[in-house]
């Protein structure tokens, strides 16, 4: 039931948010606007919410949807509206509004479903590419110390 709130909010706020950035810019039609919504939201639950959000934190899984949500626009707009400026100024007005909604959405997230799993970050170091450095003296070719 939780998924499905969080599933429906950012339904919501896409509709929102392409209903401001592509009806300011060009006549989008309302398919045109429910269907990147629908596209939005499918994508950015499964590939922020589930899968980055857990792994590498809020701020930055806000900064990849940010960048998600733009290309999304981008590439659809390209293909259904003809207009490529006007593609660009409604694709980042998109984005920062439904970035802006998605820190509450993370923050829900993060609250609520407590059954995630997060991965513990050490700082600087990537769990999962662990290298080990050795240090030692080169001996000078010239023979000179």
């Amino acid at each position: 039931m939780e998924q499905a709130k969080v599933i429906l909010l950012k339904f919501i706020v896409s509709l929102i948010a392409f209903s401001i950035g592509l009806d300011l810019f060009f006549d989008a039609t309302l398919a045109d606007i429910i269907s990147f919504s629908v596209t939005a939201t499918a994508v950015s639950y499964i590939l922020a919410d589930r899968i980055l959000l857990p792994r590498i934190g809020n701020i930055n899984t806000l900064m990849a949807e940010f960048i998600l949500m733009y290309t999304i626009v981008w590439i659809f707009g390209a293909i259904l509206l003809h207009g490529y400026l006007q593609i660009a100024w409604g694709s980042a007005i998109s984005a920062i509004i439904i970035s802006a909604a998605e820190i509450y959405v993370h923050r829900y997230l993060l609250k609520h479903m407590p059954e995630r799993k997060r991965e513990i970050r050490h700082q600087g170091a990537t769990p999962k590419l662990r290298f080990v450095t050795e240090f030692a003296e080169d001996d000078d070719p010239s023979g000179k110390k």
